[in-house]
């Protein structure tokens, strides 16, 4: 990428913006002092501060002190930079300058929202934050953004509902898409179920047909009883070695989608679980398949095996697949007693309220129990505290049906070390922010859906396939791709610093750094996401952080402890 340069960056011309942030900032902070303040700083010539300096009026107002007062470095005191980084640093490169002689400090997360009760101390510690990003910014040096090249074929691995919803979308967009189940076929979990809710369709006439537009499909290839072997590359440059039922199969993609879903708790130990008449949500499925079955006494229990020590998280898709069941048995027999035994009734939206009013209205029994007294499954009743009675009732059945949550699947440890990507304390995957990013990875090209991420319902499923195919096509879209300039490397002055010891090779988190064909350290720079750990690791300091200089950061030390 080719930066305009036509300004001259040195001696520094600094410009601070500081941002009200309607009330963030501005409800506690003098925002027109904190300016005034910046202008006698070293090196700045220009302070303001904004109502809102992300709006059209702020961002022009940027553009237009950088040409009036030749400013040649910025630097914007808001809020998160996660958020708006990427705006400030489009602004100033649309006024003339390299993005990377922009710099952020975060007053509103770092100052005004934590420091609420303490306005006085807070406008001290602005000012503090204020000067040592005016003085990282006389340090800042222009940049340029790395280049790679866009292999336009997708891969999705998972073919559940949502991994099929990611590779029906990307094939119909034209791209060339493999999607890989490890399975002998594609459907995940629904193949088990009997009906969808809310819809109450039949799961097997809702897969036929996704089944059938994949078939149909000309540049859409299915690989099952496939699973992943290694991974190699980057961003728009993925090679991916697959066994295929014993066949080594190689494939170059451009993205990668992850969405394998999740798998049943089997509740072993729990409530006398044996299969046959205590049995699981999923295994209740299985037998509604025939439908003259219809047990007259059926009592459920919710949360077992979630919402504990060994596992703290509601599983969601629970309670709705017990009342889409419960009415399924109560509608081939509406003299059949179903009893749903709760800690908390997780409802969310209005089709599944009204599926839960429906139940109430059928004459399913809703009960509530508490973690400390569980129900207690014995040979023709299950016995359970009322706290409405205070007392303990014996409720007939001649089936228990326990709900039990979704978990991760024991392998996806190994398949995040192949993708580089970080799982989350129950095993899931971890996205790179839940709401900013939801569908993707910290890794530039790795995408996400499903309940590979976290337990989801077949609508959740699905839109998170499509969602994750959308983000997936703004790369594969186009030739070549720009990822983060601020990335480590090691300098020709730093070379000979280095003793090959590998330590930066074992710490980075995104394998950005390998030893090339000459047994020199190299940094991929596609890779690297810039977060110092080698840096950090490297008892030699032959490695530096674009952006993050040792100087830039001694500066804003120094200028931290100057007053």
């Amino acid at each position: 990428m080719t930066e305009n340069n036509d300004i001259q960056v040195d001696p520094p011309r600094i410009g601070v913006f500081v941002c009200h942030c309607g009330s963030n900032i501005g409800g506690l902070l003098d925002c027109k002092k904190l300016a005034e303040y910046a202008e006698t700083l070293p090196d700045v010539v220009y302070g303001e501060d904004n109502l809102y300096t992300c709006s059209e009026t702020g961002l022009s107002s940027i553009k237009k002190a950088i040409k009036e007062h030749e400013l040649n470095r910025v630097v914007v005191c808001s809020c998160t930079p996660r958020t708006h980084e990427p705006l400030f640093r489009k602004t100033v490169q649309e006024a003339g300058l390299n993005p990377y002689l922009f710099n952020f400090v975060n007053i509103r997360d770092q100052c005004s929202w934590v420091h609420m009760k303490e306005p006085e101390a807070a406008f001290d510690k602005a000012k503090d934050l204020i000067r040592m990003g005016a003085a990282k910014a006389t340090k800042l040096e222009p940049l340029n953004k790395n280049i790679v090249n866009i292999n336009p074929v997708a891969m999705i691995i998972g073919g559940g509902v949502s991994g099929m919803s990611a590779a029906l979308s990307l094939s119909k967009q034209g791209f060339k898409t493999y999607l890989i189940e490890k399975e002998p076929m594609l459907g995940g979990l629904v193949n088990d179920l009997y009906t969808l809710a809310p819809a109450n369709v039949k799961s097997s006439e809702f897969l036929e047909k996704m089944k059938g537009e994949i078939a149909s499909s000309s540049n859409l290839e299915v690989f099952t009883s496939t699973v992943v072997k290694s991974i190699q590359g980057f961003v728009g440059q993925f090679s991916v070695d697959l066994d295929n039922d014993g066949t080594l199969v190689k494939v170059d993609t451009g993205i990668i989608i992850v969405a394998i879903g999740a798998k049943s708790l089997k509740p072993f130990g729990l409530y006398g679980y044996d299969g046959s008449n205590v049995v699981t949500q999923l295994e209740l499925e299985s037998m509604l398949q025939d439908e003259s079955y219809s047990p007259k006494n059926v009592v459920m229990i919710q949360c077992v095996g979630a919402r504990n020590a060994e596992r703290n998280y509601c599983s969601s898709v629970c309670c709705m697949t017990a009342i889409k069941n419960a009415l399924i048995l109560k509608e081939r027999d509406p003299s059949a007693k179903v009893t749903v035994l709760f800690r908390d009734i997780y409802m969310p939206g209005i089709f599944q309220e009204k599926m839960y009013k429906k139940a109430r209205d059928n004459g399913i029994i809703f009960l509530k129990y508490s973690p400390e007294k569980q129900p207690v499954v014995e040979q023709d009743v299950v016995k359970v505290h009322n706290e409405f009675i205070n007392d303990v009732v014996a409720i007939p059945r001649d089936m228990v049906v326990l709900s039990t949550p979704l978990v991760a699947y024991d392998d996806n440890k190994e398949l995040g070390q192949l993708l580089k990507v970080p799982l989350q304390e129950n095993g899931f995957f971890l996205e790179a922010h839940v709401k900013l990013r939801p569908v993707d990875f910290a890794t530039d090209g790795i995408f996400i859906g499903g309940a590979a991420k976290w337990p989801a319902d077949i609508t959740e499923s699905i839109s998170q396939g499509l969602a994750a195919a959308s983000r997936a096509s703004t790369i594969l879209s186009s030739e070549m791709l720009e990822v983060e300039g601020a990335t480590a490397c090691l300098p020709e002055v730093n070379k000979n610093l280095c003793k090959g010891c590998e330590v930066c090779l074992n710490v980075c988190p995104f394998k950005a750094i390998v030893k090339n064909q000459n047994g020199d350290i190299e940094v991929i720079q596609a890779l690297c996401k810039g977060c110092g750990t080698c840096v950090a690791t490297c008892t030699r300091k032959a490695l530096t952080i674009r952006h993050f200089t040792n100087e830039q950061i001694l500066s804003e030390i120094i200028a931290l402890t100057s007053e």
